[in-house]
């Protein structure tokens, strides 16, 4: 399997309108203009987006134009593709808050020396409602009610916003600006870039590609999502990562081996193979390694394999430890509450179950009430520990 045909396979979903053609192009000797957009609708990337991230990466080392859209303009709206609510809205501070993080984020993927960075703002905000009106007529309101979720919400009275309906035409329109040959994003993007192909091709008649990568789910099995609160981060630390890796279930490991890593597609089959007699624990140590060291180099990978070790199956402390500033004078209590955003009751109910330790002993609610001191070591339920730091 040439590069062109591996790339077009592995973690790849679905190509619109055929996969052949495609492949076909990217055999030529053309370059062909792909991108990628992400809403800074929140502070962080997970995993599950660094699929696609992936994906755009491989095209830019094959040489094509390669750009990674920020939607500063579409977030103000946001998409409601995978949600079941309408998103709240978010002000252009809000916004430029989110994104302060994104780029070193996405570089721990993405090589910006082969990939433009392009915010989209810088063509939707010069359209005046004339523009508007014209770009929608190009698409059908009964299509955009006929989508699963928007029914499941109209079915159940749940509000619809009139703004909603112009997401897709504002993604559509990101495709016609960067004259698009190839789109990327997740399976539940396919609506709003199929609404590119179709001001391509009604506007410039031409010819352009969807293509989707699948969704990785997260521990429990389910979509990653941060209100599931299952998500892997880019920025997580590498022992946090790597212990969240290792709580997987058991049938995720092929799956992230596939979108997550540049295992060879060789080895993932013998590793299948060893999953049918091979305690799956070994495996996943290979796999959270595999992933931590591609985000955060081997020698991050290897302090965080020893982190794991000493503290889940030795229970002994971690060569590293992540450090928390608490508020001046905090409490234990409040420090806990800060550290892992969760309510006073909360952290009144995990130190009734036995599960705060501070300085490797178990604390009650009346010492939970004295200041936090500098220095101190604590743990929260089976999270890694934390240094306490001014």
């Amino acid at each position: 399997m040439d590069k062109a045909a591996e790339l077009l396979e592995r973690g790849v979903a679905n190509i619109i309108p055929d996969k052949n053609v495609l492949l076909g192009k990217l055999r030529g000797e053309k370059k062909l203009n792909i991108y990628l957009g992400i809403d800074p609708t929140s502070t962080k990337i997970h995993l599950g987006h660094a699929v696609a991230l992936r994906k755009l990466q491989q095209f830019a080392k094959l040489g094509h134009n390669v750009t990674f859209l920020i939607g500063d303009f579409t977030a103000l709206i946001g998409d409601t593709s995978d949600k079941e609510s309408e998103r709240p809205a978010l002000t252009r501070g809000e916004i430029s808050e989110n994104f302060k993080t994104y780029k070193k984020q996405a570089q721990k993927v993405l090589d910006f020396s082969k990939v433009k960075i392009k915010y989209n703002g810088e063509w939707l905000k010069k359209l005046i409602f004339e523009d508007i009106l014209k770009l929608m007529q190009h698409f059908s309101a009964g299509d955009f009610v006929g989508r699963e979720l928007i029914k499941k919400r109209l079915s159940a009275n749940k509000r619809v916003g009139l703004h909603e309906l112009l997401y897709p035409v504002m993604q559509g329109y990101d495709s016609f600006m960067l004259d698009t040959d190839i789109q990327i994003g997740g399976t539940d993007q396919t609506f709003n870039m199929q609404a590119g192909r179709t001001l391509l091709k009604n506007l410039k008649n031409k010819e352009s590609f969807v293509l989707t990568t699948p969704i990785l789910e997260g521990a429990d099995g389910r979509k990653m999502s941060k209100s599931f609160g299952n998500a892997i981060w880019l920025d997580d630390s590498p022992t946090d990562m790597f212990a969240k890796i290792m709580s997987i279930n058991d049938d995720l490991i092929i799956q992230y081996f596939t979108l997550s890593t540049n295992t060879p597609l060789s080895d993932i089959k013998n590793i299948e193979k060893r999953l049918e007699k091979e305690n799956p624990i070994n495996i996943k140590k290979q796999l959270a390694f595999e992933i931590v060291r591609g985000l955060d180099g081997e020698k991050a990978a290897t302090l965080a394999q020893q982190d794991f070790e000493r503290l889940v199956q030795k229970k002994e402390m971690p060569l590293q430890l992540n450090t928390f500033t608490p508020t001046s004078g905090a409490s234990i209590a409040r420090t806990i509450s800060e550290w892992a955003n969760i309510s006073a009751s909360e952290v009144k109910r995990v130190i009734n179950q036995g599960g705060i330790e501070l300085d490797g002993q178990r604390i009650d609610l009346s010492e939970a009430k004295k200041p936090i001191k500098i220095g101190s070591i604590v743990r929260v339920g089976k999270k890694p520990p934390f240094r306490i730091e001014k």
